[in-house]
């Protein structure tokens, strides 16, 4: 366990990790779960305990690592056929190479395919580890080759510790609200410290409610707020990759691809957070419009849900909620234009909250 203490909770995949370090590895696993929540973590600590090195594995500069993830919004074909001549090759220092595979469930159906063929019939000294956030995407024939490690969000309480590990300044009731606004998502907890992540929040609230507050509201203007805070998070993301990389000794074609990796990854999940952070909304006016205050996820904001609750929007809100989430779904399956995906949506949350509404 403590080759895993990094990561909060999870006892039950912990367990089944220590197992396969204590008794000798499968071919392959799938670790799956909610984002952040651990899964990738415990995927690199798995992969420096097989391999015995935990600096180079954790910089990805171990010689029996191969680390394979989405550039841009899918791993394609030729992402997978370039594993499988590596997985060919025998180990360079000790007596296992480790595979992982992040964000397998954006596979397309052709690289899926692909895979399946080495998890069939791996080398022997091959270890295949695959994270996923969703198993849907995912065929049943490469579920049923891989050893199920389940991850699940963590507890309010696991959070909270989190939050005031790195926060102590924060006082208990903000350290709760944030917890709260997290979801059970470390993910979030992070960005949710990050002043500019908290100031991007403000912007996501805002424009969930200016829909239905807001007499002059133009979708696409909502539309480019969140497209804004989907870029600026991308831009942070690609210095910070850039100042990881300087010293480290790669080919310049594969630095590249690391930071534009980086960027896109931090475009793409600020993205579905934004989405998320919209549906929470939406479902919080649900929830405080039936009484029940103490299971809204914005729990420091309150007062505005009570006084956009006033507003009477009938069925509203939870029409809103499942269009964001019918957005969220799309863009996590598809490639497809954010741009124009927002602007619908942001129609027709228009449509589904300002229909009841009255406006003076």
């Amino acid at each position: 366990m403590e080759r895993f203490a990094s990561v909060p909770e999870q006892l039950e995949a912990k367990r089944l990790l220590g197992a396969a370090l204590t008794e000798g590895p499968a071919h392959a696993y799938l670790l799956h779960g909610p984002a952040g929540v651990g899964k990738r973590t415990a995927a690199i600590a798995f992969a420096a305990a097989l391999l015995g090195d935990a600096r180079r594995v954790e910089a990805r500069t171990h010689p029996d690592l191969y680390v394979l993830e989405p550039l841009g919004e899918m791993i394609r074909i030729d992402d997978v056929r370039a594993l499988r001549h590596d997985l060919h090759m025998r180990p360079f220092e000790g007596d296992r190479r480790v595979y992982l595979v992040l964000d397998a469930q954006r596979m397309n159906e052709d690289a899926a395919d692909a895979l399946l063929k080495d998890l069939e019939e791996p080398p022997p000294y091959a270890v295949l580890v695959l994270v996923a956030s969703e198993l849907g995407p995912l065929p049943p024939t490469i579920l049923s080759r891989c050893q199920l490690v389940p991850f699940k969000r963590l507890s309010e309480r696991a959070v909270r510790e989190w939050i005031s590990e790195r926060a102590p300044e924060r006082s208990e009731a903000e350290i709760r609200a944030l917890a709260r606004a997290s979801a059970g998502r470390l993910d979030r907890a992070r960005r949710l410290l990050d002043s500019a992540a908290a100031d991007r929040r403000e912007t996501l609230i805002a424009a969930a409610r200016s829909v239905y507050l807001d007499a002059d509201f133009e979708p696409g203007d909502a539309a480019a707020a969140l497209l804004a805070i989907s870029d600026e998070h991308g831009q942070e993301a690609k210095e910070r990759e850039q100042a990881l990389l300087d010293g480290v000794d790669l080919p310049a074609r594969e630095a590249d691809q690391r930071v534009r990796r980086a960027q896109r990854g931090a475009e793409r999940d600020e993205l579905l957070a934004g989405l998320e952070a919209l549906e929470a909304w939406y479902r919080d006016l649900v929830v405080v419009a039936a009484g029940a205050e103490s299971a809204a996820v914005h729990a420091d904001r309150l007062d505005d849900l009570r006084e956009d609750v006033a507003q009477e929007l009938g069925d509203g809100p939870l029409k809103a909620a499942e269009a964001a989430r019918e957005t969220w779904r799309t863009l996590e399956e598809f490639n497809l234009n954010p741009s124009l995906a927002l602007e619908a949506l942001f129609i027709r949350l228009q449509r589904e909250l300002r229909g009841s509404h009255v406006w003076s």
